[in-house]
């Protein structure tokens, strides 16, 4: 992997750089936004981790620009701020993934790993479409007839899966490994109840309903 780290504390990044080092990847280390923004824009990176509090800008705003660029580098954000709502926070603003310090490496490289594995985004499929709804995967931005919706990230990334799919069954245990990343079937009504809540934001205030149930086996999205 080649890796842009962006962090302003240097022990911290030296720890990141050398862990990838020593992992036969490449680390490059940027300590502002500015020029952050300005390398992952020239150079390309398989992922990035970029710290949430820079000292000249907010690493959520960075992440926008980002990706109101069309910059489609899979991002994980590595910050201090521990409360839902922070999470909540960087993954609207475009990011992938979202780790709380302090954090041991073996996650971190678990998580950056990951990312890469994932298919990566074309022009194509920044939007996507079903219907009346939208979802734009850059912003996290779910629009339904020009009504803005905001959810919560398992229902994003589940609505995310069904729009990647669509008109196609999507079974409860492909959502648990997708989702959750669970290889087996813990046995709780987890899908039902986040697919439920969905639901009522995409379908119920409206008169056409996109998400349907293939009883005993599913969900299908459809216009």
């Amino acid at each position: 992997m080649k890796v842009l780290i962006v962090e302003d504390d240097l022990d911290t990044a030296q720890f990141i750089a050398r862990g990838l080092e020593q992992s036969g990847d490449s680390a490059i280390h940027c300590d502002n936004a500015e020029q952050a923004l300005l390398s992952a824009s020239t150079h390309p990176f398989d992922v990035i981790i970029f710290d949430r509090l820079l000292p000249s800008m907010d690493g959520l705003d960075a992440v926008r620009i980002l990706r109101q660029s069309k910059i489609v580098t899979p991002i994980i954000m590595l910050t201090a701020l521990s409360e839902t709502s922070d999470r909540v926070a960087g993954l609207n603003a475009g990011a992938d993934d979202y780790l709380v310090k302090p954090f041991a490496f073996s996650e971190l490289y678990a998580r950056l790993k990951a990312l890469t594995r994932r298919q990566p985004l074309t022009p194509k499929a920044l939007e996507l479409v079903v219907a009346d709804l939208t979802l734009e995967r850059t912003t996290r931005q779910v629009k339904r007839a020009d009504t803005h919706i905001d959810l919560m990230p398992k229902e994003y990334q589940i609505l995310e899966y069904l729009m990647l799919n669509p008109k196609q069954l999507v079974t409860k245990t492909m959502l648990l490994e997708q989702v959750w990343g669970f290889s087996f079937d813990p046995k709780t009504s987890l899908v039902q109840t986040h697919v439920s809540r969905l639901r009522n934001k995409i379908d119920k205030p409206f008169t056409t309903e996109l998400i349907k149930t293939v009883r005993g086996s599913g969900y299908i999205i459809s216009d």
